[in-house]
């Protein structure tokens, strides 16, 4: 979660394998570029070249770490892999950067993940105990040091990563490339989306659809929940774990984090926000004069509504997409300012108007608020807040960096009370059964454990901390967990 309140995805994930000998660095820097959405904190790419790998990863978005000059000096090959990540504070240094180029016993391996797993503080301990050495406190290198542990005792690579998944608890939607192999695998869960396509001979795998057509290649299906796809010269072979429940497709993938023009699931994600919208108009009706949508992910809900309320829809902000990324700033009138900067109202929209604003969903009010007074300044009459979302009152613990409950707005005030502190003359959140009826082509099951408490798998009790995240003066007096003084 940023300064003003707004929520963040872990990252995204592209590969591709050429059968070829051609180039692939422009590929995944376009794919990494339509991904962006899912992570603005840092990103990185490994090529392989003949069995060789080398890459580059830094913070930063894809134009600043892959410059023209960074580019140029990267050696083409015929696969590669690429990540983009929104980390928390604890992600921030450029280690907890991926994908991550392992060297052990047995060869090479680039490893990249999208989500988050439940038991990395268990893994990581048991692994330290071993002699393992960590340089952050990404996921990403539990999962490494995993699947390296049973490359050692597996045939192959992708046997290796089976055995893995045997191993991880939570959320993780993975791509291995080894020397010869690029393995995709997903969670038996399905948290994460993760999709295989392909480009004349080429085979494509990403977070999303919508960076297989930003290279012009063809969406093939998804990769189910539970499945370990291995892509050689010789072709693809799948193994499906058994029993994969497939029930924790995080519903909010489609109310957010994926971009409109994906499908995911078998259902599209536009489709999905209009179905939103249209929900809530007959959940929460208001009497208006317009409609507007919050910029970028209420505009599909916002229209929506107005179809299904017969409300006229409008134009009402325009966003400034030129301002980049902004720091967390101090004081209570910069914060302010920062917003006026990134949105601005139109008033000859919602002048004078009875005003509905839909938007995703509110997480502590601060944006919110900022966002409502806008629209009085620019003169509208009321407003009418609406959000395709149900309430965030517990934490989510597969990828989504909705924290501590305590900092919720929904979990420690009523609706009403929501609604007196941001400045709405009514509010209404979508219903949770509604969120089940929003990707009406998907076979699976949703995760809506942020909103209900109720998780398709056993949770951490506490909130994910490692020791060395910690001050000496907080931890708890353990000579196991302590350092040498």
């Amino acid at each position: 979660m940023d300064y003003n309140g707004k929520l963040h995805e872990e990252c995204g994930v592209f590969g591709i394998f050429r059968r070829s000998d051609e180039g692939v660095i422009a590929d995944v820097y376009h794919a990494l570029y339509a991904l962006q959405h899912r992570g603005q904190q840092s990103c990185g790419m490994v090529v392989n070249t003949d069995g060789v790998m080398h890459g580059h990863r830094d913070r930063g978005l894809v134009n600043e770490v892959f410059t023209k000059d960074v580019l140029l000096k990267m050696e083409e090959g015929n696969m590669a892999i690429g990540h983009c990540l929104y980390g928390t504070k604890e992600l921030a240094s450029r280690s907890a950067a991926q994908p991550l180029l392992i060297n052990h016993h047995k060869g090479a391996m680039a490893v990249c993940y999208n989500g988050c797993l439940t038991n990395a503080i268990e893994l990581r301990e048991q692994l330290e105990k071993t002699g393992a050495i960590f340089h952050s406190t990404s996921d990403a290198e539990v999962i490494a040091y995993v699947i390296t542990q049973e490359r050692l005792k597996a045939g192959s690579i992708e046997e290796a990563v089976r055995r893995a998944m045997d191993t991880l608890k939570g959320a993780f939607s993975l791509l291995v490339m080894s020397p010869t192999k690029i393995i995709a695998a997903r969670d038996p869960h399905g948290f994460r989306p993760l999709c295989i396509g392909h480009m004349d001979e080429d085979v494509v795998v990403a977070s999303e659809s919508c960076a297989l057509d930003a290279i012009g290649a063809t969406f093939d299906r998804d990769i189910a929940p539970g499945e370990v796809v291995t892509i050689t010269q010789e072709g693809i072979t799948s193994v499906q774990m058994e029993s994969a429940p497939a029930d924790g497709m995080c519903v909010f993938e489609f109310i957010y984090f994926a971009r409109p023009d994906s499908v995911i699931e078998g259902s599209s994600v536009h489709e999905a926000r209009l179905r939103a919208g249209a929900f809530l108009a007959k959940e929460h009706p208001a009497e208006a004069d317009v409609v507007i949508g919050a910029p970028d992910s209420g505009l599909d809900a916002a229209l929506g509504f107005a179809r299904e309320s017969g409300i006229p829809y409008g134009v009402g902000f325009i966003k400034n997409r030129y301002i980049g990324r902004t720091f967390i700033q101090p004081t209570q009138k910069q914060r302010q300012d920062a917003v006026r900067i990134k949105l601005s109202a139109v008033k000859a929209t919602v002048a004078g108007k009875r005003v509905v604003l839909v938007d995703d969903s509110i997480v502590r009010g601060t944006t919110s608020k900022h966002t409502v007074q806008l629209l009085r300044d620019a003169g509208a009459k009321e407003v009418h807040y609406r959000l395709s979302s149900p309430p965030f009152i517990h934490t989510c613990h597969f990828g989504t960096d909705v924290g501590s409950e305590k900092n919720l707005i929904a979990a420690n005030h009523t609706i009403e009370e929501i609604r007196q502190m941001i400045g709405v003359d009514s509010l209404g959140f979508l219903s949770v059964e509604a969120c089940d009826q929003l990707a009406a082509n998907s076979k699976c099951g949703f995760c809506k454990g942020c909103f209900t408490g109720e998780y398709p798998c056993e949770v951490p009790q506490s909130p994910k901390c490692y020791k060395f995240e910690q001050k000496l003066s907080q931890r708890k007096i353990d000579a196991d967990r302590l350092p040498d003084a």
